[in-house]
């Protein structure tokens, strides 16, 4: 689970209560980055909030890339965690385990298109070295097709998993491979 204490679903109450069945009645069970939330409910429906809105709204990033943000963000990070919640996210959408390792260990060695590189690329960059962006990295993502309303996007998702990244780390939220697999779409 984590280093702090959270309430068990099986004695949750209340606010908690409901926030869990209707992530188990959608998700078909609870993963541990939101039950360490459980002290603080409405802190966990902020964050499902951000998360349907940037992961599952429409915009101009698929949803494999979204994932694949997910995963790059979250493997700078050594987020664990993150990386194979996301990377099991991104196998409903790529199919090719050699190259999902690539996303998963050096993005730059995988079989993506230029727009992806250059996505994969401002995602790392925003993570590893924020401070030295310039407008040039914009630019360059607009000459990739990207639209401002898209960059903005990227720049969200990629911001999002550097918070969730530092939620898991910094509480010691654990996982199995029994607690990664058989979430619903």
């Amino acid at each position: 689970m984590s280093w702090i204490h959270e309430v068990p679903e099986d004695t949750a109450e209340g606010e908690i209560a409901a926030l869990h069945g209707s992530l188990r009645e959608a998700r078909g069970k609870v993963s541990n980055i939101l039950k360490v939330h459980s002290l603080r409910p409405a802190a966990l429906q902020h964050h499902l909030d951000l998360y349907m809105g940037l992961l599952f709204a429409p915009g101009g990033l698929s949803r494999a890339e979204r994932e694949m943000v997910a995963v790059v963000v979250s493997r700078a990070n050594g987020c664990d965690y993150c990386v194979e919640h996301h990377l099991e996210a991104l196998r409903r959408y790529q199919r090719d385990e050699s190259q999902l390792a690539l996303i998963a260990t050096d993005f730059r060695q995988a079989n993506l298109t230029p727009r992806q590189r250059a996505m994969l690329d401002y995602a790392q960059a925003l993570t590893l070295q924020p401070a030295r962006l310039q407008q040039t990295d914009i630019e360059s993502l607009r000459s990739h097709g990207f639209a401002d309303a898209d960059i903005l996007l990227l720049n969200l998702i990629a911001a999002y998993f550097n918070f969730v990244n530092r939620i898991a780390l910094g509480l010691g939220v654990q996982f199995d491979q029994e607690e990664v697999h058989g979430y619903k779409v």
